[in-house]
């Protein structure tokens, strides 16, 4: 399936139907509204405003159909689905273009304010509504007839992952899934070796999503490897493109976990899904480059004072730059001002401490008031960084902690921040058990992630550094 393609498709006829309705409208506006221009269609061909209107209205379109996320992932779309979101983001649009362009049309009454508004808008979402439909429809039409598929493999060979194959193969409606075959955590065997192959062990599941660029996995161990479930998830979770599903209990569905998308689908529970909708992720990096620019040239004279207190005060350079590990696992360099003497770090890693020798008496200052990380605006600028997020680590430590605490890997799903809700609640960590005690503050992060949690996490730290509480 050729995702660039078919999100390429939604585009065009995003494009073209915002040309379309502005064009509309346009002559709408000038046969009904102003009267004064009634059939003069060289008038209407010739008015800048037309010309304007249709070089940037459909680019807004397009960017908030961006931001909403229709171009990311064309082949799962319900058309229930895409007509709720066509209909709010047409209205939100509205609001935006009505403010912007119409407010100060000259009119005769307010009413045609609202009848303005209404055509806009009705006319919008209809041309833009119906060939999204026609084209979603195609798709689904083509993963029903199984044309198209999701590639997906079943972690497990007892008789429940066997159910779940046969009721994904029997149902009425094909809902996109083509097995392609199985991973078991022992030898292979009988069970699912009768309908699909065996594609190795467990330990082998990386290499097998890679190779057959896997889209779903669906888990359904014995019960006796339910403790590993957290691990496996984990480990399944570093691909950032594959869902994860687990077969729901009466349980999970009595505390309303399962939420089906389909009438005939299995009920299954996704584990792993978007930490952040698509608006929120393109607001989040908005904030982080307007930020990172602001506070970068604000805090140029702080640069320069706290620059020359560090060279003047101690040998060495002004600025320190170490390997950490970032997003999807990216190694890729921090830079903070230096707050230790040159050489405190020659062979073995090593973390600081309250009393750390290493640390300079300025140095000291600097991290109780968070001066010392201020040079790290240039990554979040450059996108390497976030304004929130958890703090990124270097590889030495991070293998230490994955063989304690495997889940540590969750946390690479998103970008290393300046400060985290495991800064703020817990600060500097001096030891690898220090490292998993702050871990699950950043766990919930992640779990919580949004606009205004970070908002929150960015008072608390901005808190914090008045009151010179850093540890």
């Amino acid at each position: 399936m050729n995702r660039k393609l078919q999100g390429t498709k939604y585009l065009i006829s995003d494009y073209i139907a915002a040309i379309i309705s502005w064009t509309l409208f346009f002559i709408f506006r000038k046969t009904t509204i102003e009267n004064s221009v009634c059939c003069d269609w060289l008038a209407i061909f010739s008015d800048t405003n037309l010309y304007k209107g249709l070089l940037l209205v459909p680019l807004f379109w397009v960017f908030l159909y961006f931001c909403q996320g229709t171009y990311l992932d064309p082949y799962r779309k319900s058309r229930l689905k895409e007509l709720e979101q066509t209909f709010f983001i047409s209205i939100f649009g509205m609001v935006i273009i009505f403010f912007a362009l119409l407010l100060n049309d000259s009119i005769r009454t307010y009413q045609n304010y609202y009848f303005s508004f209404f055509v806009l808008f009705f006319t919008h979402f209809f041309i833009t509504y119906v060939p999204r439909l026609i084209i979603t429809t195609i798709t689904t039409k083509r993963l029903h007839d199984r044309k198209i598929g999701f590639p997906t493999i079943i972690v497990g060979n007892n008789s429940q992952a066997e159910k779940i194959y046969h009721d994904i193969e029997s149902q009425e409606i094909f809902p996109g899934n083509k097995i392609i075959g199985y991973v078991n955590l022992e030898e292979c065997g009988n069970g699912l070796s009768k309908y699909i192959p065996c594609l190795g062990k467990y330990e082998d599941i990386n290499e097998i999503i890679s190779t057959y660029k896997v889209e779903e996995v669906i888990i359904a161990v014995e019960n006796k490897y339910e403790q590993m479930l957290p691990n496996i998830i984990t480990n399944i979770e570093s691909h950032n493109n594959v869902f994860i599903k687990v077969p729901a209990s009466k349980r999970d569905i009595l505390l309303g976990r399962v939420k089906m998308s389909a009438i005939f689908q299995t009920p299954l529970i996704l584990v792993s899904g978007k930490i952040l909708s698509n608006w929120q992720k393109v607001v989040k990096r908005a904030i982080d480059i307007v930020f990172s620019i602001i506070a970068i040239i604000i805090l140029i004279p702080i640069y320069l004072i706290t620059g020359a207190i560090v060279f003047f005060t101690s040998k060495g350079p002004i600025f320190y730059r170490q390997e950490r590990i970032g997003y999807r696992g990216k190694p890729f360099y921090m830079h903070k001002f230096r707050s230790m003497y040159i050489d405190a770090e020659e062979d073995t890693p090593m973390l600081s401490s309250d009393n750390d020798p290493r640390i300079t008496p300025f140095g000291r200052f600097m991290r109780k008031v968070r001066l010392d990380e201020i040079p790290q605006f240039y990554n979040v600028f450059r996108g390497t960084m976030s304004l929130v997020g958890p703090r990124p680590e270097r590889q030495y430590f991070i293998d230490q902690i994955v063989q304690r605490a495997p889940e540590y890997t969750m946390l690479l799903k998103v970008k290393p921040g300046i400060t985290s809700w495991g800064q703020v609640k817990y600060g500097y960590a001096e030891n690898v058990d220090e490292m998993i005690e702050r871990l699950q503050y950043d766990l919930l992060y992640i779990e919580n992630m949004s606009i205004a949690t970070d908002i929150k996490i960015l008072l608390y730290t901005f808190i914090i550094i008045c009151q010179g509480r850093g540890k």
